[in-house]
């Protein structure tokens, strides 16, 4: 890969990605932490959903929109006794 390229791609970056991805991704890791020291399975995994969303999400709002319904089916299952 040339440096021009490599520029050219990172010139292009979306700041309101970058941002979303900043926050949601500090999110994630607070699931993760609270799932790991708990024990509980859901919302570790609720945790690394919103993490891997954060790496790939295609553009913010699919990132949030993906992010926020994890953390709805977390809470969710967590009342159902997961």
């Amino acid at each position: 890969m040339s440096d021009d390229t490599l520029l050219s791609k990172l010139g292009s970056l979306d700041q309101n990605f970058l941002w979303a991805s900043c926050i949601w991704g500090a999110i994630a890791s607070g699931y993760c932490i609270y799932g790991w020291k708990q024990r509980s399975i859901i919302p570790f995994l609720g945790g690394f959903v919103m993490t891997v969303m954060s790496f790939i999400g295609p553009n913010a709002l699919v990132m949030s929109l993906v992010c926020v319904a994890a953390m709805f089916a977390v809470h969710w299952l967590m009342k159902q006794g997961y």
